[in-house]
């Protein structure tokens, strides 16, 4: 599940095998949505980015690699399956770690530089596999590095 992200979000799905890159991933997702918006026919998939937790993941990495290592980004683990309902009341602490998987957006790497200066893509920066993205408690127990 991805969300094509121009502004709004367009909410779609493509199926990817084991050892896909993030490149074969985007390569799908330009076909998928060039029936739908036009603009994309023209393109290549190096002009998509794909950013999962406010991370651009780069087009060489594959999803294999990222779900084996546990890699993680900004709010937690970027892929988690064990997807579960977040009810939680009052103020939300950027600084627990969320039990939950968001689908990642699929941005024109041009809409991407147009507008990143503006919310949310003034947040994002490239994935670095080897960066520790802070300290998170889970589920609001105690703090743990990430390292």
């Amino acid at each position: 599940v991805y969300s094509y992200w121009d502004g709004s979000g367009h909410r779609r799905t493509v199926v990817c095998v084991k050892g896909d890159s993030i490149g074969e991933f985007l390569e799908k997702v330009r076909k998928d949505l060039c029936r739908e918006f036009r603009e994309l026919q023209s393109i290549s998939a190096d002009a998509l980015l794909y950013v999962k937790e406010d991370l651009i993941i780069p087009q060489d990495l594959t999803f294999y690699d990222l779900i084996a290592t546990k890699a993680r980004g900004k709010s937690g683990p970027l892929f988690h399956f064990g997807v579960k309902e977040d009810i939680r009341i009052g103020a939300i602490d950027s600084r627990v770690e969320k039990d939950e998987s968001h689908p990642g957006k699929v941005v024109e790497r041009r809409w991407y530089e147009r507008n990143k200066h503006i919310f949310p893509a003034s947040r994002w920066e490239i994935f670095d596999p080897t960066k520790d993205y802070g300290r998170y408690t889970i589920g609001g127990g105690e703090v743990q590095n990430l390292s």
